[in-house]
């Protein structure tokens, strides 16, 4: 992990909005525990260097296409912690007034497009994004991510090749945690590296440590500057792992089939804690820099998952409204 030729506020940029994911995950899950959130979580751990880095490069007025694993993504656009914890809970005063929950959150205050339940359906969304940017004639960027099994849906082909097609200003993100719910992508797939099929495109493609937030943030901001100077698509696959199951409800006891230890090995390449590490043994940022920043994120996460407890449930008038008839 290099950190070199970042500023100080940058890395502490860098470390607030993974620390700040993989606590707010963390009360996620305890919710999850505790029976007081409907339906399912698909939580980010582990996967926070991938947004944290590649959002770092938009601008306020960019779009981001999220997934059903998309906290991290509002998280890292800056999305507020309060209506996030609010939206997961079902109550009204969420982003989407308790309707959509864990997954089918968005933020479109922060360029947020909406996650989606459905695998793959959020890139044609990104691309019209894309679309409507060079249509508008701005200098809009939008970045699609999603998972890699999603690279094995036609919506990811047609998306990718309409874009390089017409130049379309977006960058594909592939979050590969390996796993497609219990299904190994090594076990299905014909070739070790998804980016690999930007060839077929015409279109660059990248492979990066996900792991590392820094590496992450240098790869994306090279394909959005690209992007952005009408250059068109990228494909940057972002190799990381989710310390969780598929959801929160998954054991996941898939993964030792092949290698027992697969997410010990994993675990110690934390990019939360191994970034905090490198930058100390560098000595860019002083312990208690970082500890005045984890004190800071703590009170916002415990005032989040305060004010969703309190928070009233939507009125039953509410229940046909934003929907269409």
């Amino acid at each position: 992990m290099n950190l070199q030729g970042y500023s100080k506020p940058q890395l502490l940029g860098f470390y607030e909005t993974m620390f700040k994911m993989r606590r707010f995950e963390e009360e996620v899950f305890e919710f999850y525990k505790q029976g007081l959130m409907p339906g399912l979580a698909h939580l980010y751990m582990g996967e926070e260097a991938i947004a944290t880095g590649a959002c770092a490069t938009l601008n306020e007025d960019d779009f981001v296409g999220s997934t059903h694993r998309g906290h991290g993504h509002l998280i890292a656009r800056g999305a507020d912690t309060k209506r996030m914890m609010a939206e997961i809970l079902g109550k009204a005063a969420g982003y989407c007034k308790g309707k959509g929950g864990s997954m089918h959150i968005m933020a479109m205050d922060k360029g947020i497009l909406g996650a989606n339940g459905i695998v793959g359906a959020e890139i044609p969304i990104a691309v019209g994004a894309a679309y409507s940017s060079v249509y508008r004639k701005t200098k809009q960027v939008t970045i699609s991510f999603f998972g890699e099994s999603a690279s094995n849906e036609g919506t990811f082909h047609e998306s990718v090749n309409m874009a390089a097609a017409w130049k379309l200003p977006v960058v594909f993100i592939v979050e590969n945690n390996l796993y497609g719910i219990s299904v190994d992508i090594r076990d299905v797939t014909n070739t070790a590296d998804m980016a690999e099929r930007a060839k077929a495109y015409g279109i660059p493609g990248e492979v990066v440590d996900g792991m590392d937030v820094a590496a992450v943030e240098k790869a994306v901001r090279k394909a959005v500057e690209r992007a952005r100077k009408g250059n068109g698509p990228s494909l940057v696959e972002c190799k990381a792992y989710r310390w969780q199951g598929h959801h929160v409800g998954d054991p996941a006891t898939y993964r030792a089939r092949k290698d027992p230890d697969e997410k010990t090995k994993w675990q110690q390449r934390c990019p939360v804690a191994c970034f905090k590490n490198e930058a100390l043994k560098a000595k860019l940022v002083e312990k208690k820099e970082f500890e005045d920043l984890e004190k800071t994120v703590e009170r916002e996460i415990r005032e989040a998952v305060d004010f969703a407890k309190s928070a009233p449930y939507p009125d039953i008038s509410e229940a046909y409204t934003d929907v269409f008839k």
